[in-house]
């Protein structure tokens, strides 16, 4: 099939006997392949990565560790080989919630606090390095290639410069946690994607609601915290993380030549900038 290498090709073989292509859904930005497949009669969900791809080891950490919690709400894995980049899932029905109706409706947003807060919670660690790494990360960033103005790169520098070593308490994170990848079927909504999945603050999955969905609407907002049960972010490191991803999103999208993200980027370092 497009996009699978032989040993992935020979695996699905070997896990999918006769499996037909349903629809293609990957992206064409990164290197990840999505494809829905049909198998005796029932629809599977294939992800397969390229040579430099991360995001599979992340996804099948996140079936094998965290989601428990979210039985019935995820995806359930029936096949995964780290080393071949290689997972398959369950398909789960229902409609991505970018772009219809429920994207504005509050009730989206209490049901997603609700399973955000269920996976937060099941286990946390503290970690004495994350901050400088993420320090790490941010200026390396800001050594690549971008577009963001100098004026504004060294004002971040010196920012990012400035920021503290302290511990931080880690839970088990989406880390992409936005309607793009929120289901909703029946009124209920689920969970895909699983691929940024790792160990951070819980804040950081709140990042990119509070700029895109939460701007101008804090009826969402309120919901979402109401369903989660509390505000994570309260916590001393919010600016530093709405700065990270602000920075790591216009380098990034400027990377892959996604022009419509990188102005999301910029606008992100103004507005905490701004604050």
């Amino acid at each position: 099939m497009t996009g699978l290498d032989p040993r992935q090709t020979a695996l699905l073989q070997a896990w999918l006997p006769g499996a037909e292509l349903v629809r293609d859904l990957s992206w064409g930005i990164v290197g990840t392949t999505v494809l829905q497949l049909r198998h005796e009669g029932r629809d599977v969900i294939v992800k397969a990565g390229d040579d430099a791809d991360h995001h599979i080891a992340r996804e099948l950490r996140a079936h094998q560790e965290w989601l428990r919690p979210w039985r019935g709400s995820a995806p359930e894995l029936l096949h995964g080989d780290p080393a071949a980049k290689l997972l398959v899932t369950a398909y789960l029905p229902g409609e991505l919630v970018e772009g219809r109706p429920e994207e504005t409706d509050p009730d989206t947003y209490r049901q997603a606090g609700r399973l955000l807060a269920r996976l937060h919670e099941q286990a946390s660690t503290v970690d004495t390095g994350y901050e400088r790494r993420m320090r790490e990360r941010s200026q390396a960033h800001l050594d690549s290639a971008h577009r963001v103005d100098p004026e504004t790169a060294a004002r971040l520098r010196c920012e990012v410069a400035a920021w503290p070593d302290e511990p931080a308490t880690l839970v088990p994170t989406h880390s992409d946690w936005q309607p793009r990848n929120w289901l909703v079927h029946d009124g209920v909504v689920a969970v895909i994607d699983l691929g940024r999945a790792d160990l951070r603050p819980a804040h950081t999955d709140l990042c990119r609601l509070q700029v895109q969905q939460f701007r101008g609407r804090p009826d969402l907002e309120a919901a979402f915290v109401d369903g989660y049960g509390h505000d994570p972010r309260t916590q001393p490191g919010w600016r530093r993380e709405l700065l990270r991803e602000a920075i790591g999103t216009a380098v990034w999208a400027f990377r892959v030549g996604d022009e419509a993200f990188e102005q999301q980027g910029h606008r992100m370092i103004a507005d905490v900038l701004g604050a």
